[in-house]
């Protein structure tokens, strides 16, 4: 098993869509790259904290490569967007990829080189080291399925049927 950061807006979102797809084993929201210990969602929300809402992705490599999840991923955010994502505003909604190892920086790297092409406008997904991830409080893991009718700036019908589990 391998081992993804990925912050891309709301992380109920993110979450919700990813844990849906072949090949990822399991998600957890949490709050990535910031300035303090253990943050709480309030001190995030605030600005006290400096962290991105993010989603860890355990996924088999054996059943969804690097390059698939990065394409799921540019399917429901807008990369060119700096912080924010759907309605949501500010630094804790920043688009993020953080690596662990160097292959996957490889990976995140050549991937936003080839999807630039895409755009007009520069691609502004970060492709940083992961610092830190601190879970989120308990009421926002798996949240979308606690509760289906919840905000999500993101259309979780962008996977397609087959690449769905």
């Amino acid at each position: 098993m391998k081992t993804l950061y990925l912050a891309g807006g709301c992380f109920w979102g993110v979450e919700a869509y990813f844990n849906q797809l072949k090949g990822v084993i399991d998600t957890e929201v949490g709050y990535a790259n910031g300035n303090k210990e253990n943050p709480t969602y309030r001190e995030v929300c605030d600005g006290l904290a400096t962290h991105a809402e993010a989603v860890k992705i355990v996924y088999d490599p054996q059943m969804i490569t690097l390059d698939t999840l990065f394409n799921h991923f540019y399917r429901i955010i807008d990369p060119t967007s700096l912080n924010k994502q759907g309605n949501d505003i500010g630094v804790q909604y920043r688009s993020g990829i953080y690596y662990e190892d160097e292959d996957t920086k490889k990976v995140a790297l050549s991937y936003i080189q080839k999807e630039q092409l895409n755009y007009k406008k520069p691609i502004v997904v970060s492709v940083e080291p992961l610092k830190n991830f601190y879970l989120a409080e308990n009421y926002h893991q798996d949240y979308l399925k606690k509760n289906p009718t919840g905000y999500c700036h993101i259309d979780l019908n962008l996977a397609q049927e087959d690449e769905i589990k």
